[in-house]
């Protein structure tokens, strides 16, 4: 067998094979931020390192802060130094930084725009050829409506021959009524098919692979309904505190900054229909369909599906950690929540009666992120003999991070003279499995926006049909006076969200 044929016969290798993406600027506001430090520059490079990038890339930094092209391109080689995923090759590294541009000043300046714009057109200048632009806007999120309008204003939403895309990072909106008046605005500028809604749990392998091992197994699909599934948990669990975010944090909490956008996008890929194909807009009607059919929550009923609390002090990430209300930065009696909890149904054929626990904390007893899908007992206990553990739920775990993976926890005999029963878990690892790290998900995402396919971005729907199930639960609990429960840092949470599970379910161990 030839070379040749040994590469095409490789399904990994087909596997990995890139679409080609068109000559591209990228242009970020919020240029010397957290952001895109450590996640946005980083990516870039692993892209430029695999070949991934377009062969005609440029970078542009729009940013506040006062400084020369120079600078800026050192700070992003400092960025990529410090947090790539692999050590940088310097040719690499070169190549990229020797395309980046910086435009100094504050977002609502228009002369900000108008040197952008000379900036562009020096780029394809050089090129001798039109580029893509892609804004990407890593910014707070007041400054979203003012950097499109701006952009507008100055004409950047389009160029002849060329296309133009606005990637806008969360959180979109800080409630319903928020999220409609972002929408409005950002619509009156761009197309919806322009607009790149960014989540970037949706960039995580686990994620994506999540919708191929329903529809591409036959073993799955079958039990994947209300008549064989007792009950699905996804959790989002930190064993950090807010750090230095207080600043947002104490106005977001754990329901909006977690469960309202990325929990409820992890609810849709398990509970949605086969789309007819996988086109961006199929796989996105049919998550609406998912978020259509959640029955949001009347006020009586909020307190028998919604928990929420605050972190006391206690250890968490070997080390002694301080009360949420003792963190720097968080209001005196503040009423956010660190700990949110909630019991969701979706409301058809398919779900219908099957609860979807979300939790989501800071300070709990380790970092991980999970879906959790527990099967229907069997219906005899033929093997509870002393000794046993007796016959256990099925469950099919996906794990998220630390370590993205899939476990299959299955009832096994011990071996011995004696009918013993104990759990054993059969494992996928990533790492294991296709011997490489997996993409970070901003790497696939600024990929995929670049190449303007929207599927694992957020639709305008999908966001106000999310805000439509949150913003009950967000409105009591913000005119219900605290103090809120407390649960100690480093432990599994609050005993208070027990009071949501129906009778005979229980929380995973985290």
């Amino acid at each position: 067998m030839s070379a040749t044929e040994e590469v095409e016969q490789n399904p990994l290798v087909e596997g990995l094979e890139r679409l080609p993406v068109d000559p591209t600027t990228l242009v970020i506001f919020g240029a010397t931020g957290d952001l895109a430090r450590r996640k946005l520059l980083p990516a870039l490079y692993n892209l430029a390192h695999e070949g991934a990038l377009p062969e005609r890339f440029n970078l542009v930094g729009v940013s506040r802060k006062e400084q020369e092209h120079e600078d800026y391109r050192a700070e992003c080689e400092q960025a990529i130094r410090s947090f790539s995923r692999r050590p940088p090759d310097e040719d690499v590294l070169g190549g990229l930084l020797e395309h980046v541009k910086y435009v100094p000043g504050t977002f609502d300046d228009a002369g900000v725009y108008a040197e952008l714009a000379r900036v562009l057109e020096h780029f394809e200048e050089a090129a001798g050829e039109r580029l893509n632009r892609a804004f990407y806007l890593s910014t707070a999120p007041a400054f979203f409506p003012v950097i499109v309008e701006a952009l507008g204003a100055r004409g950047l939403h389009r160029h002849e021959g060329a296309e133009v895309r606005a990637i806008i990072e969360k959180p979109f909106g800080t409630s319903l009524a928020e999220a409609k008046e972002l929408n409005g605005r950002v619509l009156e500028v761009f197309e919806e098919s322009q607009v790149f809604r960014i989540d970037h749990y949706l960039g995580k392998e686990t994620v994506q692979n999540m919708l191929a091992f329903r529809f591409a197994n036959g073993m799955f699909e079958p039990l994947w309904n209300r008549n064989y599934i007792e009950n699905v948990q996804i959790t989002a669990a930190e064993d950090i505190g807010i750090g230095s975010r207080a600043g947002y944090y104490d106005h977001a909490g754990a329901l909006r900054d977690l469960i309202q956008n990325h929990m409820l996008q992890l609810l849709c890929h398990v509970a949605m229909e086969p789309p007819v194909n996988f086109t961006a807009e199929e796989v996105r009607n049919e998550k609406v369909k998912v978020l259509q059919a959640i029955h949001a929550p009347t006020e009586l009923e909020i307190p028998e599906l919604a928990v929420r609390a605050q972190y006391s002090a206690g250890h968490a990430g070997g080390e002694d950690a301080r009360g949420y209300l003792e963190e720097e930065g968080v209001r005196e009696h503040s009423n956010t929540e660190t700990f949110a909890a909630l019991r969701l149904e979706v409301d058809n054929w398919r779900w219908a009666g099957v609860p979807f626990y979300l939790r989501a904390g800071k300070r709990l007893a380790r970092k991980i992120t999970e879906i959790a899908i527990t099967l229907k007992p069997v219906p005899h206990l033929a093997f509870d003999q002393t000794g046993s553990l007796g016959i256990r739920p099925n469950q099919l775990i996906l794990t998220l991070q630390p370590n993205e993976g899939v476990t299959l926890q299955l009832g096994a005999k011990i071996p011995g003279t004696r009918m013993i029963i104990r759990p054993v878990n059969m494992e996928f690892l990533y790492g294991t499995a296709f011997l490489s790290q997996s993409p970070e998900a901003y790497e696939r995402l600024i990929m995929d926006a670049m190449r303007g396919d929207p599927t694992l971005f957020t639709r305008n729907d999908e966001v106000e049909a999310q805000w439509q199930i949150c913003d009950p639960i967000v409105n009591a609990w913000e005119a219900t006076p605290g103090p809120l429960p407390q649960y100690e840092a480093g432990s599994q949470g609050p005993r208070e969200a027990d009071n949501i599970l129906r009778e005979g379910h229980r929380w995973r161990t985290i």
